[in-house]
């Protein structure tokens, strides 16, 4: 009966290793023989066809895109007046009724957001567009990174073949670039019906999270840099994935932001808290090669303060405007102002949010990642300065007046 028991209780630590793992290990090569069995894929690469070329021009392939139904960037945390009563959100997320009750946006840019990771399976490479699971997180995700954006105007963000978890923890990289490679396709697909949607004017800011974030740094390289779009951005937002300042910057074609102010530049943060260890982070990254063909080891990786909207700052936690913080099932969600500070460190460029005994009580508990990683949170902890963030630039853009906050 003991040993009976005592297995049980093995399994039950197993299973919640491999949680903590899944909630958002998604741009580290995680090591170990546990993350790896869990997550990389032993079947083969099956290579992606190429979408059609209009199957953007389809709203089902969009999570989110002027006039859809239950469009998930649509939510809002309540009032701050509202006191301590949590917005509910059904399991359907945002009815159209209630998401016809938003304000409606205060700026006239267009947002092309992309997703973190959400498909956790082995069972293929790259996610299929309809996996039930995948969906509802990403659509989670979307509610809570990319509502902070959607006050500046319509969110794009569309539903892409994802590169799965195990993709960024595989050993075999000629593989794992296969599928990463398959999924930008789809981004940069679906990138092309979005300008195609909006008027030859319009602002666009690019906003994007963990594998998100890396398909945009690709699309800045790739497709923007040089080009009349990139006149066009009013900041693109790389969030949770390391951009060189040395090696990278130049080849994405904006500048990183310098002042509050400053459109058509770059924003890039990873959180971690206090006592901090990035080891993870830091041998991943400087084994790769940048933008430039140097390698990236002991560079500096960008660090904009989400709280002053400058790099290589330091704030209090008076300056936080609202942290959303997250009930357990991540459907509900309230804005606490004046908790979370952050900082810069002086060496490799991680955003420090301080001691994590304090930062712990606005996140759900067993989502904090290893060396006390935030990276699940890195928008939500300042979701508040981050619409004020990207409303202050887009006035800038516009010419008006910053608005008041």
């Amino acid at each position: 009966m003991e040993r009976r028991l005592a297995r049980k209780f093995l399994y039950f630590i197993a299973a919640i290793i491999l949680l903590i793992l899944a909630a958002g290990v998604v741009y580290q090569l995680f090591p170990g023989w546990i993350a790896r069995t869990a997550f990389v894929p032993s079947t083969e690469f099956k290579p992606q066809a190429v979408a059609a070329p209009n199957a953007y021009d389809d709203p089902a392939m969009w999570f989110a895109r002027p006039g859809l139904e239950n469009d998930p960037s649509a939510w809002r945390p309540p009032a701050e007046e509202s006191g301590a009563a949590e917005s509910q959100l059904p399991d359907s997320l945002v009815p159209a009724a209630q998401a016809a009750e938003q304000p409606a946006p205060r700026g006239d840019a267009a947002i092309f957001f992309v997703h973190p990771t959400s498909y956790y399976s082995r069972s293929s490479w790259n996610a299929p567009l309809d996996d039930r699971d995948a969906n509802h997180r990403a659509t989670l995700f979307m509610q809570g990174m990319a509502s902070a954006f959607g006050d500046a105007g319509a969110v794009w963000a569309p539903r892409y073949r994802q590169a799965t978890l195990g993709a960024f923890l595989a050993e075999d990289r000629v593989t794992a670039g296969k599928a990463i490679d398959a999924a930008y396709r789809d981004i940069e697909q679906a990138f092309e019906a979005f300008l195609a949607a909006q008027p030859a004017n319009k602002p666009i800011i690019l906003a994007g999270h963990s594998q998100g974030a890396l398909h945009l740094t690709t699309l800045l390289k790739n497709r923007i840099a040089g080009t009349p779009v990139a006149k066009r951005i009013v900041a693109a937002y790389i969030v949770g994935w390391p951009i060189s300042v040395e090696t990278d910057i130049a080849a994405l074609g904006l500048p990183a932001c310098q002042t509050p102010e400053q459109k058509g530049c770059i924003l890039g943060w990873a959180s971690f808290a206090e006592p901090a260890d990035p080891k993870m982070v830091t041998e991943a990254y400087d084994g790769t090669i940048g933008f430039d063909g140097r390698p990236r080891a002991d560079t500096r990786m960008l660090c904009t303060n989400p709280l002053t909207g400058v790099p290589d700052t330091e704030a209090p936690a008076e300056a936080n405007l609202g942290t959303l913080r997250p009930s357990r099932d991540f459907k509900q969600g309230d804005l606490i102002p004046g908790k979370v500070g952050a900082k810069c460190d002086d060496t490799r460029g991680f955003l420090m949010l301080g001691d994590a005994d304090v930062v712990k009580d606005y996140v759900v508990a067993g989502y904090v990642l290893p060396g006390n990683n935030y990276h699940v949170y890195d928008i939500t902890l300042f979701w508040a300065n981050v619409r004020a963030d990207v409303l202050r630039r887009l006035a800038t853009f516009e010419g008006k007046a910053a608005p008041a906050f």
